[in-house]
């Protein structure tokens, strides 16, 4: 069965998660509604800047109003959002055939709200992803299809974006037949929910005093969407892009360099040295 589409996206990783969707099961993506800017996401131009030319786009903050007669006016079947950052109000929930389901990258009920990759920073050694139907508040609906894997081998904010497209695209083709079929999905329970906030800017600044392993899984998750993780060095501050293993032996003291690169630094932690590289 082919079905009409309309994505709710306002960062491009989440659009192609439901382009490419579309795409490989022979459906129609009719519309994509996003929104003016994507500050949030670390983006500094609209989102539309990356989409095909070919594709209806609708930009709006007003959902009620402006995107909800759009949208009933396509006849969509299914809605799906992914990386978009508002509460989707009943005037649009109430259109498709058969319901909106919305893509989390965090094992649901942990891990709601704007920030799931907090999990990994506060020491998640699992990748989540969930499909869910859209209920009333953020992250809350039916569970129809999840998946769990260990974090990647590359633990760095890109190898954590391929990981969760990998996951979400499976949970994906498992959850929109389940919505096509009436399946009413698993029920959160919300004794093992927790939030997810933004992070702070003092949980941006690495401890370079903390183990190895640590350090990477925070400097992952502080850069899943854009570099935001921190580093201090002789009384300087930089952005860091990537962590890596080092192949140095060293005793020096957490925070020392080691070794100096075009691009970073070798530094001491509080087990193995680690190769930063800053922007």
């Amino acid at each position: 069965m082919s079905l009409r589409i309309v994505g709710l996206n306002a960062f491009l990783p989440g659009f192609r998660l439901v382009h490419e969707f579309a795409a490989r099961n022979g459906h129609e993506l009719v519309l994509v509604a996003t929104l003016p800017e994507t500050s949030r996401y670390g983006a500094s131009d609209p989102m539309v800047a990356g989409l095909p030319d070919d594709l209806n786009v609708l930009i709006t903050r007003k959902l009620r109003t402006v995107a909800a007669p759009v949208i009933a006016a396509l006849r969509p079947d299914v809605i799906i959002s992914a990386a978009f950052p508002r509460l989707i109000p009943e005037e649009i929930l109430e259109i498709p055939t058969y319901g909106a389901i919305n893509c989390h990258p965090s094992p649901l009920p942990a891990g709601r709200g704007p920030t799931p990759q907090r999990l990994i920073y506060e020491g998640d050694e699992r990748v989540g992803a969930t499909v869910h139907r859209t209920a009333a508040e953020f992250d809350t609906g039916a569970i129809l299809a999840q998946r769990i894997a260990p974090l990647p081998e590359d633990l760095n904010g890109s190898g954590l974006m391929q990981c969760w497209r990998t996951l979400l695209s499976e949970c994906l083709d498992e959850a929109v037949p389940k919505l096509v079929a009436g399946d009413p999905g698993q029920p959160q329970d919300p004794a093992y929910a927790s939030d997810a906030p933004l992070f702070t800017e003092d949980e941006r600044l690495l401890d370079l005093t903390e183990p190895s392993r640590v350090i990477r899984r925070k400097a992952a998750a502080l850069n899943v969407t854009a570099p935001t993780a921190q580093v201090e060095l002789d009384g300087t501050t930089h952005l860091i892009t990537r962590s890596d293993p080092a192949t140095h032996h060293s005793t020096a003291a957490p925070g020392t360099i080691l070794e100096n690169h075009p691009n970073g630094w070798t530094v001491q932690t509080a087990d193995h040295p680690l190769r930063l590289t800053h922007s």
